[in-house]
């Protein structure tokens, strides 16, 4: 798809794949529920044992669409270290999000969520050397200022004495690995079909959270978990977990890291209307300003996506 200029000449394409760009809207609105749900299981069973399950049930799912798509060949899994590599980031990444869940509210911690564009960027600069445009860089400027307004509940006096809640920080760490997983993605990749690699991720990740978590899955008493804990965990699993995985994936192999990663400035709007949904009420109105900022955030680093 290409646009026409002023003077009528044709120019490169608007963007370098709208697929990854539509992968990415579609990640945004899955990942923001795992905050609402998540916030919602995370005192009723440990990050551990939760989030092993989670990799398992996901893999089981991924794993056979693979089977069924492109197919699992040993090819596919030249050099397994690269998935558990990836496996282990992202495992760390998802129980540090639900022990920060148990005390941030769902909405601080989207927005804890958002300053990982800054990250991914710096870190596909120094894995693969993707340089961040000046319009990007003023961009992720903006956004990290409204996820820090939200995260510290528009309060200006506790943004200058750095009052960050426990919670958060957790989360915040947990951010870090997220950031350094989407370049490391590409690094590491080497033309395995999405689906496929996904899947030896899952596995990979699922393998390191039961060895970290195996005292918490034996203590776990499964059989009388809420059911809030059961709808829960299958959200992560399927929605929060394998499409997004996918998604990722997907969007990863097609757009620059920091572009990837600017759709989770959408999550804390996202967010918003799932705690609407669910019973929650409005945030504050200086709290929407934050969340304005991070949308202004993504529509300048799309501007720059499509420019000439």
């Amino acid at each position: 798809m290409t646009a026409d200029t002023p003077s009528g000449r044709a120019r490169v394409p608007l963007a370098a794949d709208h697929k990854g760009h539509l992968a990415m809207l579609a990640f945004s609105a899955l990942v923001a529920g795992s905050f609402s749900l998540g916030a919602m299981v995370a005192n009723e069973i440990t990050p551990a044992a939760l989030n092993a399950a989670r990799f398992g049930l996901a893999g089981v799912l991924i794993g056979a669409a693979s089977a069924l798509g492109p197919g699992l060949r040993r090819a596919h899994f030249a050099a397994p270290w690269r998935y558990l590599l990836l496996g282990g980031v992202f495992a760390i990444y998802f129980v540090l999000m639900f022990y920060g869940l148990q005390t941030a509210a769902p909405v601080s911690a989207a927005a804890v969520f958002t300053l990982t564009p800054a990250m991914s960027g710096l870190f596909g600069w120094l894995l693969l050397r993707q340089v961040t445009t000046p319009r990007m860089a003023v961009a992720l400027a903006i956004g990290g200022a409204g996820a820090i307004w939200v995260i510290f509940r528009a309060d200006i006096s506790a943004v200058l004495a750095f009052e960050l809640g426990r919670g958060e920080a957790i989360y915040f760490v947990g951010c870090v690995a997220h950031a350094l997983y989407t370049p490391m993605v590409r690094k590491l990749n080497r033309g395995e079909p999405a689906l496929v690699f996904t899947f030896g991720m899952l596995v990979a990740g699922a393998l390191v959270l039961i060895l970290f978590g195996w005292r918490d899955l034996r203590a776990t008493d499964w059989t009388g978990l809420k059911p809030i804990v059961w709808i829960g965990l299958f959200y992560l699993s399927f929605c929060a977990s394998a499409f997004t995985f996918v998604l990722l994936q997907f969007a990863t192999l097609r757009l620059p890291s920091a572009k990837v990663m600017a759709y989770t400035y959408l999550v804390p709007t996202w967010v918003i209307l799932w705690e609407i949904a669910l019973g929650g009420a409005w945030p504050a109105g200086l709290i929407l300003f934050g969340i304005a900022l991070t949308i202004v955030a993504l529509l300048l680093l799309l501007k720059d996506e499509s420019g000439p």
